[in-house]
């Protein structure tokens, strides 16, 4: 539930999502705090070259926000670095804005989700190494489906009783579970996406190691994520597609 706006906040430990041109000279900054959610400050001033504010208001490092006023959008008074976060280049850093894609896209504003942004921030430390991606980036994105309300239980059937055998085949539908993949299940329009009960067990663990595991995965989320994402493509994964991320 989205608490009231403080009318002020100092200090508050935050990363920042996203930031474009406000005005002639500063940025509205899209940022993700532990204990606000997501917020759109107007940062003042912020691309002026002698600007306090423009080496700090950068994405993936972690930083603490003061502002204040009310309305969807406030005003950043002060920005500080907190901590350095391992940089991100290539791949990673590409996978780095998908995150930032996600929650900017899914997460209303003022919504605070603490255990969501500890996953955020694991997240953002195993991209460097991650190998492979798969496995940093679909238990985030199982993750902030469960923070949303829309969590995928991979363990059980529809219906919660029956634990999924790793040597069927289902059919995940959304906003009523996994299903068997039979021949009555496979048509019409609620058919929902085939994923093996092997990927499944595996994807409860976090286990990505196998191809397969992989694409089903990468299928079965791209398909429940598209369900609330709406119409409109999310450019990062346009980036990552040729590398089947």
């Amino acid at each position: 539930m989205a608490t009231a706006h403080p009318k002020r906040v100092d200090l508050a430990e935050a990363y920042v999502l996203h930031t474009v041109p406000f005005r002639e000279t500063s940025l509205l900054v899209d940022a993700f705090t532990a204990e606000h959610g997501r917020l759109t400050l107007a940062a003042r001033g912020a691309r002026r070259p002698a600007s306090a504010l423009r080496g700090v208001l950068m994405p993936f490092q972690r930083v603490s926000l003061s502002w204040f006023g009310r309305g969807e959008v406030r005003t950043l008074h002060q920005a500080e670095w907190q901590s350095l976060t391992p940089g991100l280049s290539g791949r990673a850093l590409i996978c780095g804005f998908y995150l930032n894609e996600l929650l900017v896209r899914l997460l209303p504003r003022d919504d605070p989700h603490p255990g969501l942004f500890e996953a955020y921030v694991e997240a953002l430390a195993r991209l460097p190494l991650a190998e492979p991606f798969d496995a940093v980036l679909r238990p985030f994105e199982l993750r902030v489906l469960a923070e949303l309300g829309y969590g995928i239980d991979l363990e059980r059937e529809a219906g919660g009783e029956t634990p999924v055998a790793e040597d069927r085949v289902y059919r995940y539908r959304l906003e009523h579970g996994l299903v068997p993949d039979t021949a009555s299940t496979r048509g019409g329009r609620e058919a929902g996406v085939e994923v093996s009960g092997a990927s499944l067990r595996a994807m409860a663990v976090g286990d990505y190691e196998a191809e397969s595991t992989r694409r089903e995965a990468r299928r079965l989320l791209r398909a429940v994520l598209g369900n609330y994402l709406g119409d409109k493509p999310l450019l990062s994964r346009e980036l990552l597609a040729p590398f089947n991320e």
